[in-house]
């Protein structure tokens, strides 16, 4: 293990907690099929037991992915670890993941238990889970904060007991690189059985470090897994960045002396297929996968990298996957081609009926769009409509008039539960007044926190992806919508939110 480093990925778990970010099982299976073609070593598929529906999720992506570990994650009881093991049964490599709080704050204030009362449920809670899979890893939430004393004993009891991940999280992104890692090795030199465990970190980003803590959890902590997620996603500031712990290490090899098996040219498609699902867009100056991450606006730096590339740019845009934007389909290309392309982009739709249903939309797109580009298909198919026939809520016109001095108008077409209805609405603009329309018939009585519209790809006729995020009685939720029209892009975007608000599945919060 000395020279290789597991990547063990949780956009599906603690990115999803993102408030807005839930993702239906479609979405999460087209994410894992990404997460395998990426190669990442572990993805923590979900929490089993917080919800029936993250129960399905769990079990489908164990059914599908065999080239990675799937893991699911569960409180330190037997009920979630024995749903979890049900949920990976169908697991090539299976893997339990179990947690609880072991800092002092935590426990009084949160779990209301001992220090000797979470001592031996963690021993209890791997014994169980050691039982029923032979890949168990043991996490304590909020390590950082804990008691170096407390956090010896309660690691090494769970070694023993057969704990073969030992994750000392940093919950609540407190940490300093420098005052994590030496953390991380005072832990390993302490515990006499250490060296039986594979050691873990998993950083949140609150103070903007969670790849620097990642970093040095592993060069001076000796940790070899790093956890982390795609774009960085996650509750509160985020987690630590998949893409730029991994370019770092590949970058840097020189320093890190550390191998990781990601295909790294999967990396921007997976990047754009989390911010099209999730509705969260990726920042420009995002490293790695943002929009400007490989451009160069001064002259000097253009000079400089037209004579020579390496003057001003240690990594290669085509390596991430930024190459891989081309133009793939137009109107003329067939329903075989479209098919195979949904493959290569690790889209599987569920019966012939979905991708005739998404064919149709494609030929639509085609007639009104020159070039398609992948992104586009990514869109096309992330439109709920495509691959949920039977939502509330469903967009099928709108007509709307816009004039200088002149209030807007628009009139909508929509259907609920089947039934088309007409609503029209006044507003401060033609997005103002559509949605007005669609709320003045639903009556959902939703709060908007955010509206955002955002190019999918970079010319006057690129589609228009709008997110808008709804909250109502405790619920944040996000919609997604694509279309050249940003007016009907809006409208499809607040079906879609008001759609995930009438869902009630619940959702458990757990972080780690």
């Amino acid at each position: 293990m000395a020279d290789k480093l597991i990547i063990f990925d949780t956009t599906l778990r603690d990115g999803e907690q993102s408030p807005g970010a839930s993702m239906t099982k479609d979405e999460k299976l087209r994410i894992a099929r990404q997460l395998e073609r990426l190669k990442v070593d572990v993805i923590e598929a979900g929490f089993a037991a917080s919800s029936n529906g993250d129960f399905e999720c769990v079990k489908a992506i164990a059914n599908a992915i065999k080239d990675c570990t799937i893991a699911s994650l569960c409180r330190t009881n037997d009920k979630d670890i024995a749903r979890a093991a049900e949920a990976l049964a169908g697991a090539e490599r299976a893997r339990i993941h179990t947690f609880i709080a072991t800092s002092p704050l935590h426990m009084e204030k949160k779990l209301r238990m001992t220090p000797d009362q979470v001592f031996e449920q963690s021993k209890l809670a791997v014994r169980f889970a050691r039982n029923l899979c032979g890949d168990v890893e043991y996490s304590a939430e909020d390590g950082y904060r804990s008691d170096e004393d407390f956090l010896c004993r309660v690691i090494e009891a769970v070694i023993n007991e057969g704990a073969t991940t030992i994750n000392v999280p940093d919950t609540v992104g407190y940490a300093i690189p420098e005052l994590y890692g030496n953390f991380i090795k005072t832990l390993r030199e302490r515990v006499p059985n250490s060296d039986k465990a594979v050691w873990s970190v998993h950083c949140h980003n609150d103070l903007g470090m969670a790849v620097a803590n990642s970093l040095a959890g592993v060069t001076i902590g000796g940790a070899r897994q790093i956890e982390c997620t795609i774009n960085g996603l996650g509750e509160r500031a985020g987690n630590c960045s998949l893409e730029e712990v991994v370019m770092a290490l590949k970058t840097r090899r020189d320093y890190f002396g550390l191998d990781v098996g990601i295909d790294i040219k999967h990396i921007v498609a997976a990047s754009r297929m989390v911010s099209q699902t999730t509705g969260f867009v990726v920042q420009p100056n995002k490293a790695v996968v943002g929009a400007n991450a490989f451009a160069h606006a001064s002259g000097i730096h253009q000079d400089g990298v037209l004579k020579a590339r390496d003057t001003y740019e240690i990594m290669r845009a085509e390596d991430v996957g930024w190459s891989t934007n081309k133009i793939v389909l137009g109107k003329l290309s067939g329903r075989n081609a479209f098919k195979q392309r949904l493959s290569d982009l690790g889209v599987q739709l569920e019966s012939e009926a979905d991708v005739n249903t998404a064919f149709a939309r494609f030929k639509e797109l085609a007639d009104r769009k020159s070039d398609i580009f992948d992104e586009d298909i990514l869109a096309l198919v992330s439109d709920e409509s495509v691959t949920h026939e039977h939502e509330q809520y469903g967009f099928v016109s709108l007509s709307q008039h816009s004039e200088t001095g002149e209030r807007p108008h628009a009139s909508i077409v929509f259907t609920v539960a089947g039934k088309e209805v007409r609503a029209q609405s006044d507003g401060n603009g033609p997005v103002d007044a559509s949605l007005k329309a669609i709320e003045s018939h639903v009556k959902s009585g939703a709060e908007m926190v955010l509206y955002s519209v955002n190019a999918i790809s970079g010319s006057t006729e690129s589609q228009g992806e709008v997110t808008v995020r709804l909250q109502n009685s405790g619920r944040v939720v996000n919609g997604v919508g694509a279309d050249p029209d940003i007016i009907v892009a809006s409208a499809k975007a607040y079906l879609s939110a008001l759609n995930k608000l009438q869902s009630k599945a619940d959702r458990v919060a757990a972080q780690g």
